[in-house]
Formats: structure tokens, sequence, C-alpha cells
């Protein structure tokens, strides 16, 4: 050491370089290792110039622009913490944000991207996920990201090009895709979905995958054609921004009482209830969830076909199968 105080360059490579032996060191690199080059090689803080970090009572307001230089460090080191941080908000409600990094990593690792497939992100959010796969995939033109709001996908653009990356960014309804762009081989959605929308089917080739957060989980679809798809979950939990345009507004919480605490507490029980939602009683499902030994989320399924949607335990012709709402002509 020389004594001189260290650079924002230096600051950022450092805290990249510990992001990376993080995300590492909680699994998420072991099935695709190909992913830890790009998080290596994308600098997380040029999609985040504003966030707003959790804090006790709320969130803190972080800035690249603070005058203090003070300020302006705990804002690139948060930067490269391996949390979600909202990037957009309105009268107190989270409407964008950039994800855990760990949990993308698992994402794009679930997603099984392979040389030249073309793939749509439903969310754009920072744009941080877009510049990802395209340090994988090339700017060839084989990535398209969307989302609703300009306000959203106009920074994005410009943090996007910012890092080196042309993909094309789409301002629309992400329940409709981008028909104009397609087929694709990979759709993956950043934002929490109440129903599958049957044009991410329609413009999937055969063969294809969906992966997207439904009821706290991540579930990955494999596409037989326009009106088919069906897969399971993944094994990890995920909580995000639910899709915004795609549904009634939540329904109110189910009523626990006199449940045991460890139903209560546990986020498997918590899934079951959700994909149960409107089929199951808090009861019925919690003497499901015991019978079968508490199962994990990747025992779980779901099934989109010309019938409806329907959620499945272990198997989609067994004994534990529930339709699920169609909440949209657009869905299920």
């Amino acid at each position: 050491m020389d004594g001189r105080p260290e650079s924002g360059e230096d600051l950022a490579r450092a805290a990249r370089a510990a992001l990376v032996r993080d995300i590492g060191a909680s699994g998420a690199f072991l099935e695709e290792p190909v992913w830890r080059d790009a998080f290596a090689a994308v600098p997380r803080h040029l999609f985040v110039p504003v966030y707003y970090a959790g804090v006790v009572g709320g969130y803190e307001r972080r800035s690249c622009e603070s005058p203090s230089p003070a300020a302006r460090e705990r804002w690139l080191r948060g930067a490269y913490e391996d949390v979600p941080l909202a990037i957009r908000m309105r009268d107190g409600e989270l409407l964008s944000s950039s994800s855990q990094p760990s949990l993308m990593a698992l994402m794009l690792a679930g997603l099984r991207v392979g040389d030249g497939h073309r793939v749509l992100e439903i969310g754009t959010g920072s744009g941080y996920n877009a510049a990802l796969l395209c340090h994988r995939l090339g700017d060839d033109g084989l990535v398209t990201t969307v989302d609703l709001d300009p306000e959203i996908t106009g920074p994005a653009r410009r943090h996007l090009e910012a890092a080196g990356h042309r993909p094309a960014v789409v301002t629309g309804d992400g329940a409709r895709g981008v028909p104009e762009r397609a087929p694709y081989d990979r759709i993956i959605a950043t934002c929490a979905l109440p129903y599958v929308p049957r044009a991410w089917l329609a413009q999937c080739r055969p063969g294809g995958r969906v992966l997207a957060p439904f009821a706290t989980g991540l579930i990955a679809l494999t596409v037989r054609d326009a009106d088919h798809a069906e897969g399971r979950f993944l094994h990890t939990p995920a909580y995000f921004v639910p899709l915004r345009g795609a549904g009634p507004p939540e329904p109110e919480p189910p009523d626990l009482e006199g449940l045991p605490p460890a139903a209560r507490r546990s986020d498997l029980f918590q899934f079951l209830l959700e994909l149960t939602a409107g089929v199951l009683g808090p009861r019925e499902a919690y003497g499901l969830w015991e019978r079968e030994g508490r199962p994990q989320r990747e025992r779980y399924g779901l099934t989109v076909d010309a019938e409806g949607g329907r959620a499945w335990l272990d198997d989609p012709a067994g004994r534990y199968v529930w339709p699920l709402p169609a909440l949209s002509p657009g869905g299920w």
C-alpha cells in the first residue's frame, strides 16, 4: 500500500470481485459457471446511479452525484452488496428494483441459455440483467427486454449503452411479449406473475423455456406449442415486484389462526397456500403439507394447456392437482 486513497474505479473493481465471490459462495455458479464471467465483467454500479437502500423505518436514497465523498463511497459499496436495490418509488410504493445478484445468477443458470439463443426479458428494471445476458450472448440482436414504463426503459437504455451493450429495449406491456421480435428460445420474467400469458407461449419456439417468479417460487416451463407448457419449480424462494397491469389486486391474506407456529412461519407453507388459493383453505392445506412431509418447492409444478392452468404436487396427473384462476383473457 502506498497510502494513496483508493480511486472510485479501484473501489468498484474490488467491490465487484467481492460480489462475485459472495455469489460463488451461495452456489449460484455451480450449474452454469459461464455466468461467473458475466458478473465479473458487468459493472452493476452503472445501472444504479440512484437507488433506495432499505433501512430501519423505510428507505435511504443513495446517489452517485452526492456532494459528500463518504456518501458516494457508501453508494458505490452498496451497489455491490448482494441485496435487491429499489430503483423506482412512487408515494412509498416500490415500482421497480434491481434484483439480488445471487438470485439473478440462479435464475440465469435455470434459464439454460445456449449460444445463439434469442432471449426475451420481461421487466427491464435497471438494465443490469439484460447486460448480463448480452455479455453471455453478444450484442447481435439476440436479447430483447421490455417494460411498461418509459421512465424505466429510458434510463435502462442509457445504462446499457454506458456499459457497452445495445439489446432491443422496448416500452410496452410485458404480458403481451414483443411479437415483432419473436420467436424466442428463452423467456425470463423479473416480476411476479398471477398467470402465465398465452402470448409468451405463442412467441416461444417449441422446446423453449420460460422462467418466471410465481407464488414466491420460480417456475421453469418447457413450451410444447402455443397452447401447452409444463414444468417444475426451482428450489429457491423468490419475491418480486408484481407484473403491473396483469390482474386484480392481491386477495386478503388467509386466516392462519389456530395453525401451529411452525406452519405460520414457514415460507414453504406460505408457498402452498398461494398455489392453492381459492381451492384449499388454510387448514386443508396444512393437513396436506404435513401428510406429504412438508414438500420442498421442487416437488411442485404448473401445467398450462387448452383447459387452463393447474398447479400440482409431484405428478401433473397425480393425486394433488389444483386449478388456477383465469385472471386474464390473455392468461391461461
